[in-house]
C-alpha cells in the first residue's frame, strides 16, 4: 500500500520518537519527515514556501508541545490526527485507481486536518491544498501519476507540460542558420506566390496543398533560409518563421481552459514579435484539436480572428485528400487562406534537387554519389515506386543506398554509390527481381523469345507476338498509362496457353497471379475482385484482384478461361486495359502499369476441329475468330494488344513434349 521509501521513513520516525522518549507522534512530526522528501520539497518550493522557516517553526512547536513518556518502555502512540492522515491518503490513492501511497499523497491529506498546527503554518506561508493538487495534476513531480484525485475520468495525471511560449514554437530561422534543415532547390514559382500572398493586407495566409512527399514542408523550410540570407523583399527581411507544435500545445492540458490559455499566450507572443510568420504543418489537424467533448472551441476557431484581419501571417500545408475532406469543409477557416497547388516536380527538376541535396547525404554516409546514380534513382523511383511521389521517393532511395554501403563497409575509405547500388536498393524496396530493374534487362529481353521457344513447343507464332509486345513496352514506345501488354490467348485446351504464362513469369523473374474465372460465373461474385460495397459482408477486406496487384505491382496476371466469367467482369477489364488503374471499394487505386495481363479462352476451339471438305487441308482460324467476335464486344477487343491464336499440336511436337517431361521425370528420380 505504502511505497517502500515511505514505509522506511515512517518506521524511522517511530524509532526516533522512541529514542527521544516521546509519548505521541503528531501531524507536525509527520510534516517534518515529509519535507525531507524530494518531491514534497519541490512542490513546496514551487509554491514559494520557505522550507527553513517552516522547519524551524515545526521543530519549535514539537519541542514545546510534545509530552515525554513516564515509562520509557511504553511504545510511542500516533495521535488520531496522524492516523486519519494515513487513512485519508490510502483512500485517495484507492479511489484514483492507484495502488501505492507516496509522501506527496500524505502532504495533500494533511490539509484536511484544518485544526492542526501544520495546516496553520502552511497557510501562513500562503499555500493550500488546491495549490499542491494543481501542481501534481499538471505533472510537475515524479509522483504525478500516483494517488491524487483529479477531474479526469480515469484519475490519471498527465505528463509535464511546457510553461513558455517558445516550447510550443520552433524557430525555423534559427534551425536554418545552424544548418539543421536543408536548403530549397527550385520551386521558384511557389516561393514567388507565397511572398505575393504574404504581402497582402488581409487574408495574407498561403496554404500549400499537394500530395505527400512533393516538398510542401521543404518549401516552408526553404523560406526560412531565404529570410536568413535576406533574399526576400524588404517587407519580409526582418521576419522570423515559427513552426507550431500542435502536440506539445495539447499535451498536459488537463483542466478546462488550460489549452485555450496556452494558445492565447502563443498568439500574444507572436503579436509582440517583429513581423512573425507562423507555419502549421498538416494544418487540417487544427480543426477539432483541443476542443472539449461536444465543444466547438478548437485551435481553428481561436486562430480565425487573427487570420482574417491580417495581424497574423500563417503558412499551412496539407494534402489534397485532407483539404477536400477536412479543411475545406470549414468554409470560415478555408476562406482566410489562399490555396497554392504544389505539384510533383518533373524528372529533370528532381535530378537538380538531388544534386543539390546529395552533399548532406554524402557527409552523413561517408559516400559519394555519381551523376549516373542520381539519374538512375530518379528514373527508377518514378517507374517502380508508383504509390509515392517525387522528390521524396528518390531522396529515400539514395539515402537507403548510402546506408546500405555504409553498414557494409570494411574501412573508412569513401565509397562511390553507382547505378548497380541503386538498382539493388530499389529491388529490395519494391520487391522486384534485380533482373527486371537492371540495365542488363535489354540483354534478357533479346534472349526471351529463344528461351521461351526452348520450353514451349509448337507455338512459335504465339511466342513471337507476345515477346514483340513486351519489347515494345520496355522500349518506351507504349503509352505509360497502359499495362505492359494485354493479350487474349485463344485455342483448344492443353496446347500451352497457361504454360506459356508460367514460363514467361519465371524467365522475367516476376510473380504469376492466377484467377480461375469459373469462380466468377455469378453476377454478385464480380464484386469479390474489387471488394464488396458498403453494408455488405467483406467490405473491410478489400478486393482479391486489387489486393493481389497492390502486393505484387510487377506480375503476370492470368485470367484463366475468361469466357466462363460473368460479362460484367469485362467492364472492369476495360478500365485496366485502357488506363492501367482499378479502384477498389475503399477508393484505393491499384496500379496495373507494370502488369502483363493474359486472358485464356477455349471459345472457337471446336471450330478448329472442323474437318476439311475435299482432299486439301483448310484453315478454320477465321471461323474461330468470328466466334470470339460474337463473345467479346468491340470495345473489349479493341483494347487488347493482340488476340493470339494457339493451334492444335502435330504429332511430332507432342513427341517432343513427351521427351521433355520424361527427361524431367528422370531428373527427379
Amino acid at each position: 500500500m505504502f511505497s517502500k521509501e515511505l514505509e522506511q521513513s515512517i518506521a524511522s520516525l517511530f524509532d526516533q520518537a522512541q529514542d527521544q522518549n516521546l509519548e505521541y507522534l503528531t501531524i507536525e512530526h509527520l510534516l517534518l519527515m515529509l519535507i525531507s522528501d524530494y518531491d514534497v520539497r519541490q512542490a513546496l518550493e514551487t509554491n514559494d514556501v520557505n522550507l527553513n522557516t517552516l522547519r524551524e517553526n515545526l521543530e519549535e512547536h514539537v519541542r514545546d508541545n510534545t509530552p515525554v513518556k513516564v515509562d520509557p518502555k511504553k511504545p510511542v502512540q500516533p495521535t488520531l490526527g496522524f492516523q486519519r492522515v494515513l487513512q485519508r491518503a490510502v483512500f485517495h490513492v484507492q479511489s484514483s485507481g492507484k495502488g501505492v501511497v507516496k509522501p506527496i499523497n500524505l502532504l495533500v491529506a494533511i490539509f484536511s486536518e484544518k485544526e492542526s498546527h501544520s495546516v496553520y503554518l502552511l497557510s501562513k506561508q500562503g499555500i493550500g491544498r488546491l495549490d499542491i493538487v494543481s501542481y501534481i495534476s499538471h505533472g510537475k513531480t515524479s509522483t504525478s501519476d500516483e494517488g491524487i484525485e483529479s477531474p479526469d475520468e480515469d484519475g490519471q495525471a498527465l505528463e509535464e507540460a511546457p510553461t513558455t511560449e517558445l516550447e510550443f514554437l520552433i524557430n525555423l530561422n534559427e534551425l536554418a542558420s545552424n544548418s539543421k534543415i536543408d536548403k530549397l532547390i527550385g520551386r521558384s514559382e511557389e516561393i514567388e506566390r507565397i511572398v505575393q500572398i504574404l504581402a497582402r493586407r488581409t487574408k495574407n495566409n498561403p496554404l500549400l496543398v499537394g500530395e505527400s512527399g512533393v516538398g510542401k514542408t521543404a518549401i516552408a523550410e526553404g523560406l526560412a533560409h531565404l529570410l536568413n540570407e535576406k533574399e526576400v523583399p524588404e517587407f519580409l527581411q526582418e521576419s522570423t518563421l515559427y513552426s507550431l507544435d500542435i502536440g506539445a500545445l495539447i499535451a498536459g492540458t488537463k483542466y478546462r481552459g488550460d489549452f485555450e490559455k496556452r494558445l492565447k499566450s502563443v498568439l500574444s507572443f507572436l503579436d509582440n514579435e517583429n513581423h512573425p510568420i507562423l507555419f502549421i504543418d498538416e494544418i487540417h489537424t487544427i480543426i477539432g484539436a483541443g476542443s472539449a467533448s461536444g465543444g466547438s472551441l478548437d485551435v481553428s476557431n481561436l486562430l480565425k480572428p487573427a487570420l482574417g484581419k491580417g495581424k497574423l501571417r500563417c503558412i499551412g500545408s496539407t494534402t489534397f485528400q485532407e483539404y477536400r475532406g477536412v479543411f475545406n469543409q470549414n468554409q470560415a477557416l478555408s476562406r482566410r487562406f489562399q490555396k497554392i497547388d504544389v505539384m510533383e516536380p518533373s524528372v529533370e527538376d528532381c535530378v537538380q534537387i538531388l544534386e543539390g541535396l546529395k552533399g548532406n547525404y554524402e557527409s552523413h554516409h561517408n559516400v559519394k554519389y555519381s551523376y549516373e546514380s542520381i539519374n538512375t534513382a530518379v528514373s527508377l523511383s518514378k517507374r517502380f515506386l508508383n504509390d509515392r511521389f517525387l522528390p521524396d521517393k528518390a531522396i529515400d532511395l539514395i539515402d537507403e543506398a548510402g546506408a546500405l554501403l555504409n553498414i557494409g563497409r570494411k574501412n573508412s575509405k569513401q565509397i562511390t554509390v553507382n547505378q548497380n547500388h541503386i538498382e539493388k536498393t530499389i529491388s529490395k524496396i519494391s520487391k522486384i527481381p534485380e533482373q527486371t530493374i537492371s540495365s542488363q534487362e535489354s540483354t534478357n529481353l533479346q534472349k526471351l523469345e529463344s528461351d521461351l521457344k526452348t520450353v514451349i513447343f509448337g507455338q512459335d507464332p504465339a511466342i513471337h507476338s507476345l515477346v514483340n509486345a513486351i519489347k515494345l513496352s520496355r522500349a518506351g514506345l507504349r503509352d505509360d498509362n497502359k499495362t505492359i501488354g494485354s493479350f487474349l490467348f485463344a485455342g483448344p485446351t492443353g496446347v500451352g496457353k497457361t504454360e506459356i504464362t508460367n514460363q514467361l513469369a519465371n524467365m522475367m523473374g516476376i510473380e504469376l497471379v492466377r484467377f480461375d474465372m469459373s469462380e466468377y460465373m455469378e453476377r454478385h461474385t464480380v464484386s469479390r475482385l474489387i471488394g464488396a460495397p458498403p453494408g455488405y459482408v467483406g467490405f473491410d477486406q478489400g478486393g482479391l484482384l486489387t489486393e493481389a496487384v497492390v502486393q505484387n505491382p510487377h506480375c503476370v496476371l492470368l485470367l484463366d478461361e475468361i469466357e466462363k466469367a460473368h460479362p460484367d467482369i469485362y467492364n472492369l477489364l476495360l478500365q485496366i486495359m485502357d488506363s492501367g488503374v482499378l479502384t477498389d471499394n475503399n477508393g484505393r487505386k491499384a496500379d496495373f502499369r507494370n502488369v502483363i495481363v493474359v486472358m485464356t479462352t477455349n471459345a472457337g476451339a471446336d471450330l478448329l476441329e472442323k474437318k476439311s471438305i475435299g482432299f486439301s487441308d483448310q484453315s478454320n482460324e477465321s471461323d474461330a475468330l468470328l466466334s470470339l467476335k460474337k463473345l467479346f464486344s468491340p470495345e473489349f477487343r479493341n483494347r487488347l494488344d493482340e488476340i493470339i491464336q494457339f493451334n492444335y499440336l502435330p504429332i511430332e511436337v507432342i513427341l517432343s513434349i513427351v521427351d521433355k517431361f520424361l527427361t524431367k521425370l528422370q531428373a527427379q528420380l
